[in-house]
C-alpha cells in the first residue's frame, strides 16, 4: 500500500485553479487518497473527505491502511475489510458453517456492501442491498430462496455484532431489518394424483416423499448399482450423505448388527475433510436388520476381491478413494431420473425413513434416535410426513374404537336400515 496523500478542497474549487480561500483555516475541508484492497481483492484508490484538519484526514487514512493488515482494524475500515478480518478471527465453528459464512461474504456481502465504511453502514444501505438480493439468480438461473436470503442476513448480523464488541460501531443496523418470513416446506407424499400432475406439468413439491411402493421400485431399479448398499442405508436407516461417505468398516459390527456414526466427510475448499457429526445427538448407534447385514457382507467381499486399498472406507470410488458427499447427490439425482419415478432429493430419503418407520409402527422416540435429532419436536415437525396408509389405519382404528364401544354398551351404530313409510293420504278409495 502507498502512503496516504492529504489535501484540501472546497465547493468553489475548480479543476483549472485552486480556490484562493483555501488558505483560510475555516474554508473547505481536508481529504485523503490512499490505495487499499478493494472488494474483489485488488488494489483500488479510495478518496474520502470532510475532515476538519489535515491530521484528522491522515489519521483516518492510516486507520484504513491498518484494516488491510492481518489482525488490525479500525473504525475507518470498510465493510469489506471488516468482513475479511472477521472471517479470520471466527471462534471455533463447524467447517460447513465457516464455509457458508465465507461464501456469503465472498459472493454477496462484499460485492454489495464492501465499499461502504462500516461506521456509515445504515438501514437504507441494507434495505437497498437485500431488495436487490431478492432479484438475484443463483448458478441454476433460479431466484435466491427466502431461506437463503435469511441465512445471508444472519451472517451479516453475526459479523456486525462482533464489530460492536470490537468497538467499531455502536449499533447493529441489520438487527431491526425486516425480511420476508420463511416457512419450512411441508413434505408431501407422492400419491398417484400428484405423480400424474407432475408428469403433466413438470411441477413438483419442494420436499417430497416416496410411498413404500415407490421406494421399493427404486431399490429394485438400482439393485445392480455398485452403491446399492449405500442407497439401502440412506432409505431405511436415514443416514446423512456426509455420514454415509465417512462410514468406515471399523464403525460397523456385523456380529452385533450395529452401526455407529462417529464422523462425517465434508468437501471444503476443494478438499475432503473428516469432521465430527452435525451435533452431539448425531453421534449415535443404529441397529441393523438381517437384510442390511447381508448386503454389507456382500459389499465387503466385493471390496476384498477387487484388491483395492480402500483404507477402511465402506463406500469408495473405483480407485479406492473416499467418495465426495456431493457426488452422492448427483448420482442419486441421475438414478432417480433414469428410473422414471417422481423426483425426490437424496436428503428427502430421511423424510421417507421416518414415515416408513412410523408406518411400521415404530415409536417416535426410536425414530428420533435413529435420525440423530436432539429434539423429538424436530423429528415430529419436519420428518414425519406419514404415508397415506398410516392415515387410513388411524382413521379405521378410530372408527373401530367407537363401534366397539357402542356394541359394548348396547347401542347399534352399524347396519342400521331406515324404513321408508308412505305418508297417509286423505283421499278415500273409490
Amino acid at each position: 500500500m502507498g502512503e496516504p496523500v492529504v489535501y484540501k478542497r472546497c465547493g468553489c474549487s475548480r479543476q483549472d485553479r485552486a480556490c484562493p480561500g483555501l488558505a483560510d483555516e475555516g474554508h473547505g475541508s481536508w481529504y485523503f487518497a490512499i490505495q487499499v484492497l478493494g472488494p474483489n481483492g485488488r488494489t483500488v484508490r479510495v478518496r474520502r473527505g470532510g475532515f476538519r484538519t489535515a491530521e484528522d484526514a491522515m489519521q483516518a487514512a492510516r486507520g484504513l491502511v491498518a484494516a488491510d493488515v492481518p489482525g488490525g482494524v479500525s473504525a475507518a475500515c470498510t465493510v469489506a475489510q471488516w468482513l475479511r478480518h472477521w472471517l479470520t478471527t471466527l471462534q471455533p465453528v463447524r467447517e460447513r458453517t465457516r464455509q457458508g459464512y465465507a461464501d456469503h461474504v465472498r459472493i454477496h456481502l462484499i460485492p454489495g456492501l464492501g465499499r461502504i465504511p462500516i461506521a456509515e453502514l445504515g438501514q437504507v444501505d441494507l434495505r437497498r442491498f437485500f431488495a436487490g438480493l431478492a432479484q438475484r439468480r443463483n448458478r441454476y438461473g433460479k431466484a435466491l430462496s427466502p431461506s437463503t436470503v435469511q441465512r445471508i442476513h444472519a451472517t451479516l448480523r453475526a459479523a456486525l455484532n462482533e464489530a460492536i464488541r470490537e468497538g467499531l460501531i455502536d449499533t447493529n443496523p441489520a438487527r431491526r431489518l425486516r425480511l420476508p418470513r420463511t416457512r419450512r416446506p411441508h413434505a408431501q407424499v407422492w400419491t398417484r394424483s400428484r405423480g400424474a400432475a407432475w408428469r403433466a406439468t413438470g411441477q413438483r413439491p419442494a420436499v417430497a416423499v416416496w410411498t413404500t411402493e415407490l421406494l421399493t421400485e427404486f431399490l429394485d431399479y438400482v439393485r445392480e448399482d455398485v452403491l446399492y448398499p449405500l442407497w439401502w442405508l440412506a432409505a431405511l436407516r436415514g443416514l446423512r450423505r456426509g455420514e454415509l461417505a465417512g462410514l468406515r468398516w471399523a464403525d460397523i459390527s456385523l456380529e452385533t448388527r450395529e452401526l455407529t456414526v462417529v464422523q462425517q466427510l465434508i468437501h471444503v475448499n476443494g478438499q475432503l475433510r473428516v469432521v465430527p457429526p452435525k451435533s452431539a445427538a448425531s453421534q449415535r448407534t443404529i441397529a441393523l436388520d438381517t437384510e442390511t447385514i447381508r448386503l454389507l457382507r456382500l459389499h465387503q467381499q466385493r471390496q476384498h476381491l477387487s484388491g483395492l486399498d480402500t483404507a477402511g472406507w465402506v463406500f469408495t470410488r473405483a480407485d479406492g478413494q473416499p467418495i465426495r458427499p456431493d457426488y452422492l447427490t448427483y448420482r442419486f439425482r441421475y438414478l432417480v431420473a433414469a428410473s422414471g419415478l417422481p423426483p425426490v432429493r437424496l436428503h428427502d430419503l430421511r423424510h421417507g425413513t421416518a414415515s416408513t418407520a412410523l408406518a411400521a409402527h415404530v415409536d417416535l422416540r426410536t425414530v428420533q434416535g435413529q435420525l440423530g435429532h436432539a429434539s423429538i419436536v424436530l423429528t415430529s415437525d419436519t420428518y414425519t410426513s406419514v404415508l397415506p396408509e398410516l392415515h387410513h389405519e388411524a382413521a379405521e382404528a378410530t372408527a373401530r374404537l367407537v363401534l366397539t364401544t357402542a356394541r359394548r354398551i348396547g347401542h347399534r351404530l352399524q347396519k342400521r336400515t331406515i324404513q321408508l313409510r308412505r305418508r297417509p293420504t286423505n283421499r278415500s278409495p273409490r
